[in-house]
């Protein structure tokens, strides 16, 4: 079996995978480089022959692993589509929120080949695509050369991990994947069963997390954090990304308010895609995925303002509102980065609570490295924003930490583990890591383009 990484850079980014059997040949997620625009932010299908693909799996609905779909499939059409029933559902609208975007895009960037794909074609693919349980193996080809199994990754509802099998080889791509419950879904569960070649996130390699951090005080010290900033009058603005942390922050504030941590007569707003996906989490409660609490229900049960039936209009920054606006990363135009724009970081009363992942490049990310009263520029046409506001950090990520990936390594004790979806420090310290503690093992950063074969890595 021959593995290459179709990446056109080797960090976080553009994800996809391809394994070729000889008489079959899968591709594991097809993402879009949010970084990037157009053909920079598409993996390198151009390395794949034309209709040579037999399936594409893709682990979950962040467009770093879906974003590219369509585009793979437009020169391999013949291919079968595998997603569990979750992330099928998140995954096609946040594709068909893609189209806006990239419409949005040709517009103001003037990018003429935008979109790379339209609504009709979605949902022709979307007809066409193949749901899969987990836990239940199933063929990935016509000849049965690859044997599939989905495994909960725990990262966001719906996530995968697949275990994947040959006559001579098995193997396990982990997607991204968290190991610990959040506070709205349930940690991975993943197998622990050896195997030949491992593909593994690495996400958090060059971020150690503190001795101390406990879950429970984290969210405490969050809940403090919003209770001061509501008590002086300010308000909270909290950037999530539509799907995933949204929920998750949501959650998180209705259990707020349950204990007394917060008020409960706060009132909580989020934006229009926000909500479309948050209706889509609550429609797979009921023992469908591995709920934290299968009874509550986001949108029956708080009462959340604007992009929701019941409230409409602009989002216009009020004293004593906790904002819950995406993206996480505050990119342009985007409704948190509007919002903040309109002076909200030059309030001192205010509050902005980073709770995820943000590209250092990124607005969210100028913002996080901002001393208080620094100037910040969100965009480049814009004019400079002072910093007034309270800027805090809380660590609520749906990765993995290091620790947990790295004992999780070890346990399978794999002939040979490929390191991606990470920046080049956090995939190199996973690499020393694994040559200290498990030396038969061979770790390998794989270079975008170059064909590794599994069989001749392997150590007898």
């Amino acid at each position: 079996m021959r593995f290459r990484s179709l990446c056109r850079h080797a960090e976080i980014g553009a994800n996809s995978y391809a394994l070729d059997a000889g008489d079959a040949r899968i591709v594991l997620d097809a993402g879009m480089h949010p970084k990037h625009e157009s053909d920079e932010a598409l993996p390198h299908y151009e390395w794949l022959e034309e209709g040579s693909v037999d399936a594409a799996v893709i682990t979950h609905a962040h467009l770093d692993h879906i974003g590219s779909l369509p585009v793979l499939l437009e020169n391999q059409p013949q291919a079968r589509v595998f997603f569990s029933p979750a992330a099928a559902d998140l995954g096609f609208a946040m594709l068909h929120n893609s189209v806006n975007v990239m419409q949005a895009k040709r517009t103001e960037l003037g990018i003429a080949e935008y979109p790379l794909f339209h609504h009709r074609q979605l949902d022709d693919i979307e007809r066409a695509i193949e749901t899969r349980a987990n836990e239940r193996p199933f063929d990935l080809d016509p000849d049965g050369i690859f044997r599939a199994t989905f495994h909960d990754a725990g990262h966001v509802l719906g996530s995968v991990a697949v275990s994947l099998k040959t006559k001579d080889h098995s193997l396990l791509y982990t997607g991204d994947v968290n190991f610990e419950n959040s506070t709205l879904i349930k940690g991975a569960l993943l197998p622990e069963d050896p195997v030949d070649t491992l593909i593994i996130e690495t996400t958090r390699g060059d971020s150690p997390r503190p001795a101390d951090y406990t879950r429970e005080s984290e969210e405490r010290s969050f809940a403090d954090a919003i209770a001061a900033t509501l008590k002086r009058g300010g308000s909270v603005l909290v950037p999530v990304f539509a799907m995933g942390k949204t929920q998750e922050i949501l959650t998180m504030i209705h259990q707020f308010k349950q204990k007394g941590w917060i008020p409960k007569s706060a009132p909580v707003v989020i934006g229009g895609l926000s909500t479309k996906m948050t209706a889509i989490y609550d429609r797979y409660g009921k023992g469908l995925t591995r709920r934290t609490d299968d009874d509550f229900r986001i949108l029956k049960d708080m009462d959340l303002r604007a992009g929701t039936r019941r409230h409409r209009g602009p989002i216009v920054p009020e004293p004593g509102t906790i904002f819950c606006l995406s993206s996480g990363m505050m990119t342009e135009n985007t409704v948190s980065h509007n919002f903040a724009k309109a002076g909200f970081l030059e309030n001192r009363k205010n509050a902005v609570f980073f709770v995820g992942y943000a590209d250092p490049d990124s607005p969210a990310g100028h913002i996080r490295r901002a001393s208080p009263g620094d100037r910040v520029k969100l965009d480049p046409a814009g004019r400079e924003t002072r910093v007034l506001a309270n800027v805090r950090i809380f660590d609520f990520s749906g990765h993995a930490t290091r620790d947990d990936l790295l004992d999780y390594i070890v346990r399978l004790n794999p002939g040979q583990v490929f390191l991606v979806h990470g920046d080049i420090p956090a995939s190199a310290w996973f690499a020393e890591q694994i040559r200290q503690r498990l030396p038969q093992t061979r770790a390998i950063i794989p270079e975008p383009g170059v064909e590794y074969d599994l069989n001749a890595l392997r150590i007898a």
